[in-house]
């Protein structure tokens, strides 16, 4: 993909790079994540190297916005990240990227908690994503998730209520599905107009993967 003549497909294929290389370096403990806002950090920093071996032509630009803030019906809202690029003929495009971090045990050393909230959030981040596109915010939108709870990939049963919101390895999404089960007291309803695939790649103690609607 990176070698495509298709300048958005060397973007698209940039950020799953990135994301592969970022997951093997946090497996090995090369790079150490806190929480979401060093995850987004150590993330981007492989994105933006990777960026001058995908212009193969002095017209062509990409740059990385951190928390960039567009309107969604009249509320604010941050993208973690978004990657704009520019291709020879002036065409810009843009992909809004997503991010998710659980670690079971919190800084204190002591267990985290609010799994349910987790697994909710992942969802309510495809439902942005997909926000931020109808909206004209993004062209593509792309989640990416890691964690060291493997009950969130490998379950032993789902009767808990939090599974409405499966994340585990192999989990299917059919576009139209509506989500309204309640979590952390809160009332949800929202509905995914895409599809979606869970599909986990195991390095050290982490799982990690990425989830592109079609």
């Amino acid at each position: 993909m990176i070698l495509s003549n298709d300048f958005f497909e060397r973007l698209k294929g940039i950020v799953s790079y990135s994301w592969e290389i970022f997951s093997q370096k946090v497996g090995s403990g090369l790079i150490q994540i806190n929480k979401e806002a060093s995850m987004q950090l150590k993330y981007a920093y492989i994105l933006q190297q990777f960026i001058p071996l995908i212009i193969f032509d002095n017209r062509e630009k990409v740059e990385i916005e951190l928390e960039s803030t567009c309107f969604i019906n009249g509320k604010t809202r941050e993208i973690d990240i978004l990657l704009k690029g520019t291709n020879c003929v002036s065409e810009t495009y843009t992909i809004a990227i997503e991010l998710k971090c659980y670690k079971k045990l919190a800084s204190s050393g002591n267990p985290r908690g609010a799994h349910d909230i987790f697994m909710k959030d992942v969802y309510c981040d495809l439902f942005l994503l997909e926000q931020y596109c109808n909206h004209n915010h993004a062209d593509l939108g792309i989640s990416l998730v890691m964690t060291n709870y493997q009950t969130s990939v490998n379950p032993l049963n789902k009767s808990a209520k939090c599974w409405a919101y499966d994340i585990s390895n192999g989990a299917q999404v059919s576009s139209g599905t509506n989500f309204c089960t309640p979590i952390g007291g809160n009332e949800i309803d929202f509905t995914l107009n895409k599809n979606y695939s869970f599909l986990w790649k195991s390095y050290g103690e982490y799982w990690f993967t990425e989830i592109i609607g079609s």
